[in-house]
Parts: C-alpha cells; sequence; structure tokens
C-alpha cells in the first residue's frame, strides 16, 4: 500500500486563552475525499492552516506522503503542492481571473515583460480540462460568489497541487452551484487528486465524501466511513449530544400588523430596479420567510427596510408610521432589530472587543454611558459577561476577545445576541445560518422562534429552503424583484415554493390568515 498523502500526528496549537488543537492525529489517504467535520470553533480551520503554513504547531508533526515536512509558509506548501481555498476568497477584485491566478507566479517573455497570453491560455486549458467554465479575461468584480470560488480553484490547480483543502466552500453557493462543486469535487478525485474540505453540511458529506474525521473543542472525536454513518450520528459525534433536524414549533397567533411594505421599489447597484412593486405584511408573532434563489432582489430588500439602501418608491411602514425616509439610527430606535447577511461588513466591527460590539447600539446609553458621553466600562463588560453565558458564545478571553479571533458561528451568536438584547419590535434575519454547524442552527432556529413567541414580528430572509419551510408561519415567494406567490408554512413545500420562485403563482388557498 502506498503512504498516506497526509499525517498530521499528535498536533497541538495553543492560542491565548485556548487550545485550538488538542493533541489531534488526522490521516488522509491517497485520492480520497476526506470531510473534516466539527462545530464552529472546534479547531477545523486552524488544523488546516497548520497544512498549509499559515501556523506552526506548538507541537507534533506533519507527514506528506510518508516523509516528515516542516511547513513554516504558505510557499512551503505549494512547493509540497498543497493547495488551499479559503472560506474568505483571497481575490483582487479590479483584476481579471488570470491576472489572480498567477499572481506570486506570473510567467515572463525572455525579455523579462509579463506574458499574459501564455497565462491565459494555460487558464483555459485548465478551465475546460475541469470543467469549470471561467473566462480566464473576466474581472472577478464582474463575476458571481459561485464563479469566484472557480476562480480559487484554478488558483491552486496552475500550481500543480496534488492535495487540495477547501475550507467551507459552500457556505455563500446557491443550491445550484453546490451541486456544481461537487461534481468537480467528484472530477478532481478521478484525476487523482486528495481533497479535504471542511464543513458543517451533512447532505454534502453523505454525497461526496469517503471518510468524515470528527473534532470536538479542539479534540478529534474519531474518523467514520461516510458509507456507514448517518446525519444524526454525525451531528451527534460532532456536537456530543442528541440534536433536533426539527423543532417543535406552536401554532403562530399573530396580532398587531408590525411591518407593511407597500408596493416597493428599490433600485440595485447596476442602476435598475432589483425590487419591483413589492407588497407584504409582518404581524407581531410570527414568522414570515422570503424565499428565492440569490439575486433575485433579496439583498436590496432587506438592505431597504434596514435603512442601507434607499427607496425609489412605495412605502416602509414600522407600526403604521411610514420610516421610508427615516436614518438608519432612527429605525432602530424605532423598533427594526436587525442580523444582516454579511455579519463581517454589517454585523460587527471586526477590530473591536466582544463588550465594545454588543452594545453597538446602546453606547450612548445608560447604564453604558454616564450622560456627558464617557463609557463606563464596568457596566459594559458586565453587560458583555451576562450575554456570553446567556447565549453560551465561546471566547477564549471572554468580554476582551477580539471579534475577528472568534469562530464563524460565535461571531453570529454575538450579532444575535445584541440584536435580541434591544426587545425589538421587528426583527429582520437575513442568512442567519449561512456557515454554521447543526447544533449552531438548531441553536440560532430555536431563539428565532422563541422571539416570534414572545410577540415579536419576524421577517426571515433565507436561501436555505428547509430553514424557510421549518421556521415560517407565511412564505413569501420572490422571483425577478416581486413576490411571486404568498403561501401558509402549513401547506407549503418544496415543490411548490420552487414552483413560486420560478413566476408561477400558487392555486391552492392559504395565503394569509383568514
Amino acid at each position: 500500500m502506498s503512504e498516506p498523502a497526509i499525517e498530521m500526528v499528535n498536533i497541538t496549537k495553543i492560542f491565548p486563552g485556548i487550545i485550538a488543537n488538542d493533541n489531534i492525529n488526522f490521516t488522509v489517504e491517497q485520492g480520497e475525499i476526506h470531510a473534516l467535520l466539527g462545530e464552529n470553533g472546534a479547531g477545523k480551520s486552524t488544523l488546516m492552516s497548520i497544512l498549509f503554513g499559515l501556523y506552526e504547531p506548538d507541537g507534533g508533526i506533519n507527514k506528506i506522503w510518508g516523509r516528515e515536512v516542516r511547513i513554516r509558509s504558505p510557499n512551503d506548501a505549494t512547493a509540497l503542492h498543497i493547495g488551499m481555498v479559503h472560506q474568505h476568497f483571497k481575490l483582487i477584485h479590479n483584476f481579471t481571473v488570470t491576472e489572480n491566478i498567477v499572481l506570486g507566479l506570473e510567467p515572463r517573455t525572455r525579455w523579462g515583460n509579463l506574458d499574459l497570453k501564455t497565462a491565459e491560455k494555460r487558464v483555459q486549458e485548465l478551465s475546460e480540462t475541469y470543467a469549470l467554465a471561467v473566462d480566464p479575461r473576466a474581472l472577478i468584480e464582474h463575476i458571481t460568489v459561485g464563479m469566484q470560488q472557480r476562480v480559487e480553484i484554478l488558483k491552486i490547480l496552475y500550481r500543480d497541487a496534488d492535495i487540495l483543502i477547501f475550507d467551507e466552500p459552500t457556505a455563500v453557493l446557491t443550491p445550484q452551484e453546490i451541486d456544481e462543486l461537487l461534481a468537480i469535487f467528484r472530477r478532481l478525485k478521478a484525476e487523482g487528486k486528495t481533497i479535504v474540505f471542511i464543513t458543517h453540511k451533512l447532505k454534502e458529506i453523505k454525497a461526496v465524501a469517503d471518510r468524515c474525521t470528527v473534532l470536538r473543542r479542539g479534540k478529534s472525536v474519531g474518523t467514520v466511513a461516510v458509507k456507514d454513518a448517518d446525519e444524526q450520528e454525525l451531528a451527534e459525534r460532532m456536537v456530543g449530544r442528541t440534536v433536533s433536524f426539527r423543532l417543535a414549533k406552536q401554532a403562530p397567533h399573530p396580532g398587531e400588523l408590525i411591518l407593511q411594505l407597500e408596493d416597493l421599489t428599490v433600485i440595485g447597484p447596476k442602476g435598475v430596479p432589483a425590487v419591483k412593486n413589492f407588497s407584504l405584511d409582518v404581524r407581531a408573532g410570527e414568522v414570515v420567510g422570503v424565499a428565492g434563489v440569490d439575486g433575485n432582489g433579496q439583498a436590496e430588500l432587506v438592505a431597504a427596510i434596514s435603512g442601507l439602501l434607499p427607496v425609489k418608491s412605495g412605502r416602509i411602514l414600522l407600526k403604521g408610521k411610514d420610516i421610508s425616509k427615516e436614518s438608519i439610527k432612527s429605525r432602530n430606535e424605532a423598533g427594526i432589530g436587525f442580523v444582516p447577511e454579511d455579519r463581517h461588513k454589517y454585523g460587527l466591527v471586526l477590530e473591536f472587543q466582544l463588550a465594545e460590539n454588543l452594545i453597538l447600539k446602546n453606547y450612548r446609553k445608560r447604564p453604558y454611558s454616564n450622560g456627558l458621553g464617557f463609557l463606563r466600562f464596568p457596566e459594559i463588560e458586565g453587560h458583555a459577561e451576562e450575554l456570553i453565558h446567556q447565549f453560551d458564545i465561546r471566547a477564549g478571553n471572554g468580554a476582551a476577545t477580539f471579534a475577528k479571533s472568534m469562530s464563524g458561528g460565535n461571531q453570529q451568536k454575538v450579532v444575535i445576541a445584541r440584536e435580541l438584547d434591544v426587545s425589538p419590535e421587528l426583527l429582520l434575519v437575513s442568512q442567519p445560518t449561512r456557515g454554521l454547524d447543526v447544533g449552531a442552527i438548531e441553536y440560532i432556529h430555536q431563539r428565532i422562534l422563541d422571539e416570534r413567541d414572545k410577540g415579536r414580528a419576524v421577517l426571515l430572509v433565507s436561501f436555505e429552503l428547509d430553514e424557510i419551510l421549518g421556521l415560517c408561519d407565511r412564505i413569501a415567494a420572490v422571483s425577478k424583484g416581486t413576490v411571486a406567490g404568498l403561501v401558509s408554512g402549513a401547506e407549503a413545500d418544496e415543490k411548490r415554493i420552487g414552483a413560486m420562485m420560478g413566476g408561477i403563482s400558487p392555486e391552492a388557498p392559504g395565503a394569509a390568515y383568514g
């Protein structure tokens, strides 16, 4: 038998206040697709960052193809034919696809000039070989997120990588793009490549992986053959307890009309209407979902309600008051809580500590300020510690932890804790569980239902149909920026919602409460 492609032996990595990897052993055989599964903060990305040379371990050794190696930088990893596609892509948006792919490894003519023509030809050949369908001359800023990920894959293939690491590769992809990516994985495996992919999505593991190693709180809890394990077993290994994939939900009791969207039109980034004559109501004590394929105006709709984009025409009413032209601060004070799709760009100040992020909406108010513009840090820190405990936020240095050092799931818990702490009249939630593990998803879903049962109005925007169907009391399917149909959650199914997303109006009853 040939040597394993990867052997990581007794790997330990310690950061201030936390042991990220605790004596982990991890083996990947040549030519297999190996999933690395674990909760947010379990140490998966850290372990793969060690393999790619972004970190050096505090203990343990690495072996590639049976030979002990020291990987001190990504350049060392590249020399060993190891490539990594990061969760947050490393692309320059005003460069072309080819310019990004060859960056740092630029081909030159014999006179020393940049030879982009040769590079474009090579990129085109790779694109065709692996059915990636990427235009070598396209600007990154003009292509989709799914296409940008293909560029990242081409970048490591261009460098002749035989071991390919993918960190949360499907976190920002549409269902169709996910299927296409998994097909690419199979093609790469057929070419003899070895793949490690970090994921939280159990369906994807079952669809494509040969084996799965599970990490929990920095330790390995075992490796299993995927064909021998079901999703429930994998979930329980990951979080150390029984996980419910479908929460028990009480019947809704809709009350006062909280949000009214009347013939809303919003201009998108290309200068044309992204939201067109959009009308929808949300009442206290219900979750209303907006379902649709990415790019059908959902992002612009959320931005308009939250105040990030202006309204071209129509009205946004909150408890009967027109807030269409109000500032973001005024909307917050009027009772809108907002969990944005992009927690890094709109939800957190990554350079701030946890305590500071948790009072971004309240820092002007007592007891966090003395009324003269001076912050009261003992009260701020005490408030943070309360929310850390209440929302099970895992932070190595408690309230003093910097947001940028936390896992994605714990960052999301910080955003949700801050928004729910102000007891909003309307909770506006966009893609709340993107990139999160099943334990964190279960927790966040339960918090959303808890808010509904407290009498809050919740507007949920999600690309995940399972999430929409599991949480929502009414569902509005959007197509080309408008409402294609509105049905009750009790009568909805994937087929019906999918038809509406394609622009087919529902025929069955139940579009609204009678």
